[in-house]
């Protein structure tokens, strides 16, 4: 979309000052700042057209992991089932299996169009920043979506088996362990958004010192702040009330605010030369 400049009219103009005064209206590269400022309903209409490529993606995805949803749902369930020494999980509901099967699938599938959702909120962004910023686009989608899935991987290998076994040291002569597979995957879910998202903050940091937002030595200097900040956002985010279900919250959370630290400290913004 461009306006077409209309000649002058005013006697005395040359045609290089013409050049000049043109204004320029355009749906420029998202990375590329060349073009004007957007108006509040283009910015509501880029929006829009960001929010149906990520549904699509997401649907795309959710079609590919529906192929392979019964390999996943074992992948989820057989670990679980395993560590209840082979007891089996329950469902009360006839229509419960059905329903876990479409939320399996759902959670697959946004986990494959992860990457894309994410290089799509980048190019809802990219055009309020200026250009030696936008170069950060494919490391910000390559970086964002390395820890999403980093974060998962945790939250499957390590924390929710700890949470899980957690569980199971409760268990007495007279007491049994018999969750049922709609409250498991309930929590295996919250725990696995919550740390895919926690893992983001090296990411988030990279991009704060390379702007020059944050520094190093700020982030050391407000580190006991910052702690506190981390166990109140670990009890509000933590899918239980459990002191070991918090813990796995903060525990990652404080490695990875002093990775954050070097991370700052390697890639901070240069100071200009003057």
């Amino acid at each position: 979309m461009a306006l077409v400049p209309f000649p002058s009219t005013s006697p005395g103009r040359h045609h290089d000052d013409d050049d000049e005064s043109r204004i320029q209206l355009t749906d420029s590269d998202p990375l590329d700042d060349s073009g004007s400022r957007m108006s509040f309903l283009e910015h509501l209409d880029e929006l829009r057209k960001r929010l149906i490529a990520s549904v699509v993606a997401l649907v795309v995805g959710c079609a590919i992991a529906f192929i392979f949803v019964g390999r996943i749902q074992r992948f989820i369930f057989v670990p679980l089932y395993e560590a209840l020494n082979g007891k089996q999980l329950m469902y009360t509901a006839g229509f419960e299996p059905f329903m876990l099967t479409m939320k399996i699938g759902a959670l697959a599938g946004l986990l494959i169009a992860s990457p894309f959702i994410i290089w799509q909120l980048w190019l809802f962004i990219a055009p309020g920043l200026y250009t030696h910023e936008k170069r950060f686009a494919i490391p910000f989608v390559f970086f964002s979506t390395c820890f999403f899935l980093l974060g998962s991987a945790f939250s499957h290998y390590v924390a929710f088996r700890w949470t899980w076994l957690f569980f199971l040291g409760w268990e007495t002569d007279y007491m049994e362990f018999r969750p049922s597979i709609g409250e498991a995957f309930s929590l295996y879910v919250k725990m696995l958004l919550g740390f895919a998202l926690i893992f983001q903050m090296p990411t988030v940091v990279f991009f704060l010192a390379r702007m020059g937002v944050v520094t190093a030595g700020f982030l050391a200097r407000n580190t006991k702040y910052a702690v506190l900040i981390i166990f109140i956002i670990a009890a509000v985010i933590s899918p239980g009330t459990d002191v070991v279900s918090q813990t796995l919250m903060a525990g990652p959370m404080l490695a990875l605010y002093s990775l954050s630290i070097l991370i700052a400290w390697i890639f901070a913004k240069k100071p200009s030369a003057t």
